[in-house]
């Protein structure tokens, strides 16, 4: 079998919104494929943080005389796509092409449209494109053969005969911080009137803790992608790569990413327990819920060095608790007292707020986010984007709508109604983060240089 060259790249698109966790899947993607048999080199490139020109694309594609290119897709940007496709055939003709992500996770046919020779359906992204990897190097595409990656062979689309496969945790491959863009990420994470998850003027550290999430909520990605069963990386894993990770760049505080963080309570306790017995030196963030929250656990949490818990509040209007899984139908109590143990506990409570939630108005989305602020929390607020809607006849405009920004058609008909929606999703926020400062104060450096502008 030959030796392979890789290009895992994120192609060039100007993003709805920025979370680096989300970005951490091209480099986790290739530290797995750097641990495969038949592959000479990987090099990756996030260009729609790097934001090189199309000609320095086009270097990259002519130069590295790749066997494969994997493509990351998202939830927004497929109509930055083709651009991309069109550049790589023509500069590396001789390179198969496979994508994977979150959107072809969810609705891989969507995809069957574009010039593509495969797409990593649902399941882990690693195994999926590894098969395509090493399929290619033994010279035998075949429809039906690989789990969870759709083929095109002579024209034709075909389905996997199995889904995809899921890694055990301890097989995952953390990403190698020496090839992450974090520049780029400071930059994107500059100003908190972008409302994005990261803290500004502070250097974050994604871990990548855990998959999978038995929640269930229509608006997220993560059952159908990587399923309803939990699955955690040892705490023992975790705290070796934040500590590597801080010994080897200026980082300053660790975001976990997790689709529920605290689902686990054993393993949330150990680790904590872990960084208090560390001295607290590494401030942190993550995203849970509230129902998997409780005074003495937010307070171990703080002690451990936490310094932002993000809760998926969506509405506080019991008419929108229909759309809802049932542990997340909370009123104002229980947000009340979250923000009070936030409060003794030294961390700040962001609030997640949907914008346009079945059931619910403009005016409900509106109260969420005055109840929070009264509270002392964030607000990070989102328009509704139903997943199920999604489908492969869709117009690629019609799939940029879905971006969790812009709202779809028939939601709030009246003129003034859309603009107040929209005012809550981009207007300007006058109640910005101090959680900047937090870290500071737990890793003893300078000035604050965040962005309250």
């Amino acid at each position: 079998m030959p030796a392979l060259r890789v290009l895992v790249i994120w192609p060039p698109q100007v993003l709805s919104y920025f979370n680096a966790g989300h970005h951490n899947l091209l480099y986790s993607v290739a530290g797995h494929l750097r641990r495969q048999p038949e592959v000479d080199r990987v090099d990756t490139l996030d260009a729609s943080v790097e934001s090189p020109t199309w000609k320095e694309v086009g270097d990259r594609l002519h130069q590295g005389c790749y066997d494969v290119v994997a493509i990351t897709n998202d939830l927004d940007g497929v109509d930055g796509l083709t651009r991309f496709l069109t550049y790589a055939r023509q500069l590396a003709p001789q390179a198969r092409l496979v994508t994977f992500g979150r959107l072809s996770g969810m609705r891989p046919e969507i995809f069957t449209r574009f010039d593509l020779d495969a797409i990593v359906g649902p399941g882990d992204y690693e195994p999926g494109v590894a098969a395509f990897v090493h399929a290619v190097g033994e010279g035998r595409l075949t429809a039906g053969t690989l789990p969870g990656v759709w083929l095109r062979t002579d024209g034709e689309w075909s389905a996997p005969a199995a889904p995809g496969a899921v890694l055990s945790a301890q097989d995952w491959v953390m990403p190698d911080v020496s090839e992450i863009p974090y520049h780029a990420y400071d930059w994107l994470y500059r100003d908190d009137q972008n409302k994005f998850c990261g803290i500004p003027g502070r250097r974050e550290l994604v871990v990548p803790a855990a998959r999978g999430c038995p929640v269930g909520c229509d608006y997220c990605e993560v059952p159908a992608v990587f399923g309803k069963p939990d699955r955690r990386a040892s705490v023992e894993q975790v705290v070796e790569y934040i500590e590597e990770s801080f010994a080897a760049l200026p980082f300053e505080y660790v975001a976990f990413y997790a689709p529920t963080f605290t689902l686990n309570r054993a393993w949330t306790t150990r680790l904590c327990e872990q960084l208090v017995e560390r001295g607290a030196r590494y401030p942190w963030k993550c995203a849970t819920t509230v129902h998997h929250l409780d005074e003495e656990l937010v307070a171990l949490m703080g002690r451990s060095g936490c310094v932002r818990i993000s809760v998926g509040v969506e509405t506080l209007a019991e008419s929108g608790h229909a759309a809802l899984p049932r542990l997340k139908r909370k009123g104002e109590d229980a947000v009340e007292a979250l923000a009070a143990w936030c409060a003794r506990a030294g961390v700040e409570l962001n609030c997640f707020v949907i914008v346009g939630l079945p059931g619910t108005s403009v005016a409900d989305a509106e109260a969420a986010v005055a109840r929070v602020r009264a509270l002392g929390g964030r607000v990070r607020p989102t328009m509704y984007s139903p997943h199920e809607l999604l489908h492969p006849g869709m117009s690629v405009d019609a799939l940029s709508l879905h971006n969790r920004q812009i709202l779809a058609d028939g939601a709030f008909p009246d003129p003034a109604e859309r603009q107040r929606a929209y005012d809550i999703v981009f207007g300007r926020e006058r109640h910005l983060t101090r959680v900047d400062e937090r870290v500071q104060e737990r890793r003893g450096t300078g000035p604050a240089a965040s962005s309250r502008s």
